[in-house]
Parts: structure tokens; sequence; C-alpha cells
């Protein structure tokens, strides 16, 4: 027999009376979802008033629920509320916590008609509003230091850019805009998410509804929200708020990346544009003349940490069976992930932005003539000469200029640029080699110009 036994345990530990102390560990999400400690208390304060009005609940219950609910978020927030190893989540701790404070027998009726199920989708709904709600503050504040920056460095000309090769001359300004653009448009669909995330799941019980007909328009109105999800099935089960955030994130920390990368090159010895304030830069441990945009570098890194955070919980989603199954559980350490790295990332990137200094004669000796070979070709089309000509005699006259080596298209002579088309005339070095009108040309909504960036900046302030 204790042989029996002994061969027994090589398998069978996990079945001893209690639960598996690795599935206890596996199956808790304590550690991460105390976050929410807020909202669940929230919810549980507006969930029994509900009752109440149900008459499942008397006066004084409801007052001592309500004052031990007070308590614990005085407990939390003071960071003295007493974790124990049996706590399974935020919900099972607020309720266990309850129970010592004012009696199991009253506490043990807040959870009537209620399940997890829709408890975690309400106080994840409720954390998630008031996080991206903090986002949207904090995106409007980068955005205004672009906006700021554009205006006050409007006058500052410099290269742009395809392929990484030079194109044509633009403004700086222009350039801080083709970003702030970017992120007004992260801005307006951070808004429209929030209408989405703002619906109340709470009264739909595990799956099927509330078995004592609780006023769930009550409920949804005394957490906020500012409407239902009308089905039970779906508002335990919806975690499409999870990947719309998480999406958010991606897309907007793929822009924030893509800044990146472009301040990382215009910081570097060989472009010279900006130089970073030394609180947003490292040294080397072995190179001491060193200054790295480590900044920028995490912010460009960071981006891959929250589109694997989507990707993996999209795979999560995508094979799982109607309602709540335990996988959702997955939905929260990206989310929490994504949240705190985004609020960080823009956070820094407005610290970057706001305290670099631009280097406004490197940008402008970076600009060279060939970049107004468009321009050329656009003179002769103000003659009357057809743009697929001037595109072809404007090469030529590159190519003119790189055969007899004189340094430019700016410093062949007028009669070199008439052997190559008679209607060059003599105003043609006033009106094409010069970069300030060059960019003055591009006046069009959305171009370069003055008055075409100003316009761009005064549509920005209307939305922030």
């Amino acid at each position: 027999m204790a042989e029996k036994k002994d061969l027994k345990s090589l398998w069978g530990g996990r079945f001893t009376g209690g639960m598996d102390p690795l599935m206890q560990l596996y199956n808790a999400s304590f550690p991460y979802d105390k976050i929410m400690y807020a909202a669940d208390l929230q919810g549980t304060r507006v969930y029994t008033s509900g009752l109440r009005k149900l008459g499942l609940l008397t006066d004084d219950e409801l007052s001592e629920i309500h004052r031990g609910l007070d308590l614990i978020l005085q407990e939390w927030e003071a960071g003295k509320f007493e974790e124990k190893p049996d706590d399974e989540d935020i919900h099972t701790a607020n309720e266990r916590r309850l129970g010592e404070l004012i009696g199991r027998g009253i506490a043990g009726k807040v959870h009537t008609g209620r399940s997890r199920n829709d408890q975690v989708a309400t106080d994840m709904r409720i954390y998630v509003r008031e996080q991206l709600t903090e986002l949207k503050k904090l995106l409007k504040e980068l955005l205004s230091v672009f906006v700021s920056r554009a205006e006050v460095e409007i006058g500052v000309l410099m290269p742009g850019y395809t392929h990484l090769q030079r194109a044509q001359p633009i403004r700086w300004a222009h350039w801080l805009l083709s970003y702030a653009t970017y992120i007004s448009a992260d801005l307006q669909r951070l808004e429209q998410i929030i209408e989405r995330v703002n619906l109340s799941p709470l009264g739909c019980g595990a799956l099927a509804g509330h078995p004592y007909g609780i006023d769930r328009d009550f409920l949804a109105e005394g957490l906020g929200f500012g409407g239902l999800v009308p089905n039970s099935l779906t508002a335990v089960s919806d975690r499409d708020f999870v990947v719309e955030t998480l999406f958010w994130s991606t897309l907007f920390m793929n822009h924030i990346s893509r800044f990146s990368e472009d301040m990382i090159i215009y910081s570097t010895a060989e472009f010279g544009f900006i130089n970073l304030a030394d609180a947003y830069s490292t040294g080397s441990s072995l190179m001491p003349q060193k200054k790295n945009p480590d900044s920028l570098e995490l912010l460009r890194g960071k981006a891959g940490r929250v589109f694997g955070g989507l990707s993996g919980f999209l795979m999560t989603l995508k094979s799982l069976p109607s309602t709540y199954d335990k996988d959702l559980q997955e939905d929260k350490e990206p989310l929490f992930d994504a949240l705190t790295t985004v609020s960080h990332s823009i956070q820094i990137a407005t610290g970057v932005l706001s305290t670099l200094t631009v280097n406004e004669d490197k940008m402008l000796a970076a600009l060279t003539p060939d970049m107004l070979a468009t321009d050329l070709a656009d003179y002769l089309v103000r003659k009357g000469v057809p743009f697929r000509e001037t595109h072809h005699i404007s090469g030529a006259v590159v190519r003119l200029a790189e055969v007899e080596k004189v340094g430019g298209i700016d410093k062949l002579s007028l009669e070199q640029l008439q052997s190559v088309d008679a209607r060059f005339g003599e105003d043609v070095v006033a009106e094409v080699f010069d970069y300030e009108k060059s960019v003055e040309r591009r006046s069009a909504i959305g171009g370069t110009s003055k008055s075409a960036v100003l316009d761009q900046i005064a549509r920005l302030k209307k939305l922030l």
C-alpha cells in the first residue's frame, strides 16, 4: 500500500485536497488586475445601489456596504491594503476585505445576481475609459508642442526627402506638421474608441441576463457609461474594445516610431539638423564623445512591443466559442502594458520635441541647387511648354552641369542653359534658383509655403 501511495504521488500531487500551487499561480490574475481596484469598488458601489432599488438590500445594509467600500478604497490609496495568498483576482480580494470589515453576512449579498463575467467586463471598461481619456490629454499636449514649434520656426528651410534622397526644399514647420497630422488623426480615432468603450455590460450576469430584473440603465448612468451593451451574451465576452485599444496603440506607436527614426537621422553628425537635450540622451561606456539618442531609439523599439501584444491577443480571440472563456484573462497584461507604454511614450516624445534645438544653418547648407530641378521645369511650364517636355529639358540641364563640372545647375551660364533650350530667358536665375521662392510657390492647401503652413496650424489649433 505504501508503495502504491508513493507511485500515485508522482503524478497525483495536483489532485490533493486543494488546488495545485502552480495551478493557483497560473490561474490568478490579481498580481496585474489589482490595478483596477478603484473601478471594481466603483462598480460594486453602484451595483449594490441597484440591488437596493430591487429591495434586495435594506438602507442600513447598503449604507454599511458603502462604508466598507470607502474604507477599502482608502487602504488601496494609502498603500495599506493587505493582500492574501488566496486573492485570485481584484474582485475576490475586494469582496474578501469587505467581509472582514463589515461581516460576511452583509458582504455576501453584494454579488447577488452578478457574475465575475459581467463584473470584470465592467471594471475593464471603466479602467480603459479613464486611461484613454488621460491619453487624450497627453496627446493634445504633444500636438500643442508640434504646433507651437511650427509656428515659431516657420522660417526655417530644410531638404525634404523621398527614398532618403534629397528631393525638394520644404519648411521645417511643414515637416513637423506632417507628424502632427498623423497624430491629429490618432486623436480623432481615440475619441471614437472612447465612445465604443463607454458601454455598460453590468447587469448581464454570467451570460443569460439578470435574474431579478435589475435596472441596467440605472447602473450605466451611475457609472458614467453612455449606453448599454444590448446583448447579455456579447456583454460578458466582448473584448473588441481591448483589440481596438491595442490596435490604436500600435498605430500611434508606429507613427511615433517613424517620427523617432527621422529624428535619429537628423541628429547624426552627418546631418546635424537637430541637437537633443541632454535629458533625453545617454553616453557611451567606452567612447566619451558619444551622445546617443536613446530616448528616440526606445520609442522606436517599444512600437514592436505594443504590436506584439495586439497580435498575441488576436490569436487568443480568434477561435474562442461564444460567451466567457478563461482565455479572456489574457486580455489584461497586453492591454495594461500597452496603455502604460503609450502613456510614457507620449510624454517622452513631448519632452524630446519641446527641448531639442534646431541647427538652421545646417539645414540651409543641406539645400542644393539640384533640388530646384523641378522648379526649372516649372519655369518653362509657365511659358507654355508641356510638363512632360520640360521634365526632359530639366534633366538635360542636370546632365550638362555634371558633364561640365560646374558645381550645380545654378552655375551654368545663360548661354549654356539656352544651348539646352532657347526658351530659357534672362530671368531664369532669379526666378528659379531661390529656395524661399521655391517653397512659396507650393501655396495650395497642404503645401509648404508660409500661407499653407499657417493654414495647417490654424486647422490643428481648431482641433485642439
